[in-house]
């Protein structure tokens, strides 16, 4: 008779030959979901867009569903062109929808894979979670900050009323200032600020090279291992360079910080607060905090950015939606002073403004892809492990099911009794999000519209139209438009100066 050792060793190999195969028959019971015809080997490498995937993968949606899927050399990719079924699989199937993939040239090459964005999930990622409820998680914790906000949004106002053609160099300065003062205790001291043209030129730089189909080696990861002098591989380089900004961009305020604590003159921030929680930092501790507040620093930045850049135009385009607001500030503040954070609860139209801002324009179109961890089902389609996830931000922020009119900017669809969905729910990805653009973007446009009147230019007695269109990239800006301010009054004038 055999022993007991060898039956249930017996057993044992039987019970992972059992879920092995329901395993493989699990796979082959359901489709994928349905997309572009595939070809053999390339599979759908010459369907793929490479600029403003967005539009296309709408496209895709209308011809074969909220979720489509395209292979390319055998990877899969899982399209979300519905707001239910990003929240169904993001957000409550999290725990295996939560990791990153290493994107090729971003990611590994470049060298964003160590920012939060792009942290595979695992221990790092949490510890990074850590630290972001820790100094910002809530909004007590961010209520701290307000004040410098305020302070810098004064600053954007006085810098509107001297230069206003510069408007958009004004909101890069302005953002860049507010993010440095939370992420370093940093105060911007020059019109070209060193630390603030490094954010601009690396976040710029992720982009492009993170967006789905901005560079091949993203498509086919294998190519990231050919070597910098063969021929086609110019890519190589451009990650070599943009590696070197992205380091100078991390260590330049790291290095601010500690010379602060160093002197005793450290300013109250993210990376000051966690440096000093502790009576001795570890390298890797110290390592996390640094890359953390870099995270922060970049990712913060370049979303406000294109966000209060995209406010301007909206005003532009619609001013009786400016002509509303400004009624509700001026019957709420008055004239003598500016809007603070403290009159947001009693400014609702103004805060639909800011809300309908963030739906209009998607400042993250594409959204960064997820990947999931183990084969999933979902509505009778298969999703296999290794998947990535591209929610479709943008026409999840346009889905005429879910917003009326999403052409048009209607703050009104956030208020009365029935509001349409909060756009934050999308626009800022899925999952726990922390993202400081939704308090700046309030504050912003309450003081803008408190002091000047936005409208289209003026050539000749012809009116000049802004195009309304937005850059490829992971991050997408309005493209350059011009418009006119002007201060409302000379007392607004008087209140800016003072």
């Amino acid at each position: 008779m055999p022993s007991w050792i060898s039956l249930i060793d017996g057993l044992a190999i039987l019970s992972v030959i059992y879920v092995a195969k329901r395993l493989l028959s699990h796979r082959r019971s359901y489709p994928l979901p349905p997309g572009p015809k595939r070809l053999p080997v390339l599979g759908n490498l010459l369907d793929m867009p490479t600029a403003q995937e967005w539009f296309t993968f709408a496209d895709w949606g209308k011809k074969w569903g909220d979720i489509v899927s395209v292979s390319i050399f055998g990877q899969e990719f899982i399209i979300l062109n519905s707001t239910e079924v990003a929240t169904d699989l993001l957000e409550k199937r999290s725990s295996i929808y939560s990791d990153r993939p290493v994107m090729p040239m971003g990611g590994e090459l470049v060298g964003w894979k160590n920012t939060l964005v792009l942290i595979p999930y695992g221990e790092r990622f949490r510890t990074f979670r850590k630290l972001f409820h820790q100094i910002i998680g809530t909004h007590a914790a961010m209520s701290k900050f307000h004040p410098v906000e305020e302070e810098e949004t004064r600053n954007f106002l006085q810098l509107l009323l001297v230069k206003p053609e510069e408007f958009a160099s004004h909101v890069r300065r302005t953002a860049g200032a507010i993010i440095l003062r939370i992420s370093h205790g940093y105060k911007i001291q020059e019109k070209d600020d060193p630390f603030v043209k490094l954010a601009d030129e690396a976040t710029e730089q992720f982009s492009l090279s993170t967006a789905p189909g901005g560079f091949l080696v993203n498509l086919v990861p294998q190519l990231k291992h050919v070597p910098e002098w063969f021929p086609g591989a110019g890519f190589q380089r451009t990650a070599k360079a943009w590696g070197s900004t992205l380091r100078a961009m991390v260590d330049g305020p790291h290095r601010f910080v500690k010379d602060q604590m160093a002197s005793g003159s450290a300013e109250p921030s993210f990376t000051s607060n966690l440096l000093g929680s502790e009576t001795k930092v570890t390298e890797e501790a110290e390592f996390d905090i640094k890359w953390s507040a870099a995270s922060l620093y970049s990712g913060g930045s370049d979303t406000t950015v294109s966000s209060i850049h995209a406010f301007f135009l909206a005003m532009s385009l619609f001013p009786d939606v400016q002509k509303k607001a400004q009624a509700e500030i001026d019957s709420v503040v008055g004239g003598s002073r500016l809007p603070t954070f403290a009159d947001r609860e009693r400014l609702p139209y103004v805060n639909a403004v800011a809300l309908e801002l963030l739906r209009w324009h998607a400042v993250t179109p594409t959204g960064v892809p997820h990947r999931v961890m183990e084969d999933d089902v979902y509505d009778g389609y298969l999703i296999p492990k290794g998947s990535l996830i591209l929610p479709n931000v943008w026409f999840l922020l346009h889905d005429p099911r879910v917003y009326h009119e999403p052409m048009e900017f209607k703050p009104e669809r956030f208020l009365g009794p029935i509001p349409e969905p909060d756009p934050r729910n999308a626009c800022f990805g899925f999952g726990r999000r922390i993202c400081p653009a939704d308090a700046s973007v309030f504050i912003s446009a309450a003081n803008i519209l408190s002091v000047f009147n936005v409208s289209k230019c003026v050539e000749n007695g012809v009116v000049v139209e802004p195009p309304v269109a937005q850059t490829s990239g992971t991050i997408s800006h309005p493209i350059p438009f011009r418009c006119d301010i002007q201060p409302r009054s000379q007392s607004a004038v008087n209140l800016i100066n003072a």
